[in-house]
């Protein structure tokens, strides 16, 4: 799938139902890129995936020999009690064949789907194979702090996780467990958005540089950063970007412009002879006697006098 077309995925996912922030949507897509353009391979991991909206745009950055694996419970039974008031109160509309069903609007081929608890990821995913695990399973403390673990072990030493929810008023339990896995696990923040944290069990500094610089060259996009607990965790915003329209097709070569003919050349025998122009009788001059009559005698008179010098002629 080419940059353009990725581009265009972040605004499309709008028809899928779910929550996936713009910022998100442009971090994922750019840690991801930038994972490829390093050379840097390895498998794709999301562990709650709803209806698809994050998950239909990690699979456009799966390289050949990758595997994506995607987990959810997709409406089945918890293995408690709490996590099943959890599902079934917030996640009623969630089914398996929805969520193929959205992401085959967008790929050719399902990922590996995995109907389980999200404790299970681990008997899925090889451990120390992933380059990116997207977290975004249960609220809860127990589970979270669970899935924590799983993350780490199924990650390579740079690779990234991300958890979703970490800030919510309604999740206080993402929250406790993610900020624990900083404090207490290894893990090291690298940025936060409006509902996600995204972190390595590598160093993070890097990616950082190259985060900040990147916001600093993108319309409405910013990085702010801040020292938490002896970390460096960047705030940041990106807003979706307008894709380029594809270009124009070269327009049609005019049709080229008939050659006028060329005049007949005149004929090459002897010249037709020119006529010769009439030429005007010339009037017979007046008499003295009929001058001095029209031009002094009443009508009547001059009628008379003429008459009489024709009958003399």
């Amino acid at each position: 799938m080419s940059d353009t077309a990725r581009t265009q995925l972040e605004h499309d996912l709008e028809s899928i139902k779910g929550w996936f922030n713009p910022s998100d949507r442009r971090l994922f897509s750019w840690l991801l890129k930038r994972q490829l353009d390093r050379g840097e391979t390895g498998n794709l991991v999301e562990v709650g995936c709803y209806l698809g909206k994050s998950t239909v745009l990690i699979g456009a950055y799966l390289a050949e020999g990758e595997t994506f694996t995607v987990l959810d419970l997709f409406g089945a039974d918890a293995p408690d009690a709490s996590n099943n008031a959890e599902t079934s109160g917030s996640y009623a509309t969630l089914t398996q064949d929805a969520f193929e069903a959205n992401y085959l609007r967008f790929h050719d081929e399902l990922p590996v789907v995995i109907k389980a608890p999200s404790f299970e990821i681990v008997d899925h995913v090889p451990s120390g194979s992933a380059r990116f695990v997207h977290i975004d399973a249960s609220h809860l403390y127990e589970h979270v702090a669970g899935d924590v673990d799983s993350a780490r072990k199924l990650l390579q030493p740079d690779g990234i996780v991300v958890f979703d929810d970490f800030r919510a008023e309604h999740t206080p339990g993402v929250a406790a467990a993610v900020w624990e896995g900083v404090l207490t696990k290894g893990l090291r923040p690298i940025c936060v958005t409006e509902s996600k944290l995204y972190g390595t069990w590598g160093d993070p500094a890097e990616v950082q540089a190259e985060m900040v610089k990147w916001t600093e060259g993108e319309p409405g996009a910013w990085a702010v950063s801040q020292e938490i607990a002896g970390h460096t965790v960047l705030r940041v915003k990106a807003p979706l970007v307008t894709p380029p329209k594809p270009a124009a097709a070269p327009a049609a070569p005019a049709p080229a412009a008939k050659a006028t003919p060329a005049p007949a050349p005149a004929p090459t025998g002897p010249a037709a002879p020119k006529s010769a122009k009439p030429t005007a009788t010339p009037a017979k001059p007046r008499t003295g006697l009929r001058r001095v009559a029209k031009d002094w005698l009443p009508p009547v008179v001059h009628r008379n006098i003429s008459k009489q010098l024709r009958k003399r002629r």
